[in-house]
Parts: structure tokens; sequence; C-alpha cells
């Protein structure tokens, strides 16, 4: 088990100007607290909005947006629910954290989701100048902070985003994975019964 993460460099790419003290250009910062941190706690809570939304139908996302150590925001998918293709957890909860805060700037705000932000829910995030992102597990298909594309390290945008990582990532990605497996597993069966029929 992986008690510790990496952070990329709040400051986010190192130039001359920006060298912190006793470090190497582009040398990542390392952040040393255990997985049983705050991090894991609010990833918890997303969790659990991402099981709510497995139950509606939904795939199985979650967020929570902290400021000051209090949640503020929640969401979970629901673009079918709702039908709103922008109905995204990230998205949800960061509506519902700026009509609390009644800005709809977020600076020193963290989001926790449990999966990699896709480029629409990245671009809400610089946005709202939302200060740290943590989430669970990476998406290759549509993950737009690290994974396919790296917008929150594109040096001509004017706000740098501090990102965590892999924090519960497996409970994250086994949520996803079982989500598709059963429903797989129902759209087999159902063909199958209109197979015995016709």
């Amino acid at each position: 088990m992986n008690f510790f993460k990496r952070i990329r460099h709040p400051e986010g790419p190192l130039s001359p100007g920006n060298f912190p003290a006793g470090k190497e250009y582009g040398e990542p910062t390392i952040d040393l607290r255990p997985l049983d941190s705050e991090d894991a706690q609010f990833m918890r809570i997303a969790l659990e909005e991402a099981g709510m939304a497995g139950k509606e139908g939904e795939v199985p996302i979650g967020a929570v947006l902290v400021l000051g150590g209090e949640i503020i925001g929640r969401g979970r998918n629901r673009p079918i629910s709702m039908a709103d293709p922008s109905a995204h957890a990230e998205i949800l909860a960061l509506r519902e954290g700026a009509a609390r805060v009644k800005n709809y700037r977020l600076p020193g705000s963290t989001l926790y989701v449990t999966l990699e932000p896709c480029v629409m829910c990245t671009g809400a995030i610089l946005q709202a100048r939302v200060g740290r992102l943590v989430f669970g597990a990476e998406d290759p298909k549509g993950g737009a902070v690290s994974s396919l594309f790296s917008l929150l390290e594109d040096p001509r945008l004017n706000h740098r985003v501090e990102v965590a990582s892999g924090i519960l990532q497996e409970e994250c990605r086994e949520l996803l994975q079982r989500f598709f497996r059963e429903r797989r597993q129902k759209n087999l069966t159902a063909e199958n019964a209109e197979d015995a029929e016709g």
C-alpha cells in the first residue's frame, strides 16, 4: 500500500522567478501526509456520493467541495436523471459550493472527485479558481488532468491548481468496474431473454 502521495507544485511549472528554496528545477513537491489523512476522509464522502449515483443508474462518480475544512458542495453524476449533459459530479459540487458562498470564484477550495475530471469539468475547475484538486482513479479514456490531456499544466492559463491523485484509487476504480460489469451482465441477460423468446 502506498502511504504517500505525490502532488504537483502549487505554483505550477517552475521558472527562474519562482524556484522554491532547496528544490531542483521541475522537481515535484512530495506530500508526506499518510493516506488516512483529511484527503482520504473527504474522498470517502465522495465515494458515498458515487455509490448513490450508481444506485440511481448513473455512472458512479462523486465529488465533494471543501473550503476551510468544511464541505460546501456535494455532487454525483446525474446527467441522465436531470437530462443535462453538464450534470457531472464536479459541476454539481461546484454549483452548490458557489451558491453557498455566494461567489462564482472558489479560491482556497479543494475539490475531491472519485475519477479524474473530463475536459468540461477541468475547465470549470479553472474558471472557479479552485485551489486544489484531489482525485482517486485516472481516466485513460477521458481524463483531462493527467491521462488523456494535461490541461492544468498548460502554461498559457492564468490559474494554477495543485493536484493530488491516487487517493483511495482502488476503491474508486472498483466502484466503477463493478458498475460496468453489472451493466454488461444485465444487458447480456436481457439479450439472452430476447433470443429465447424469438
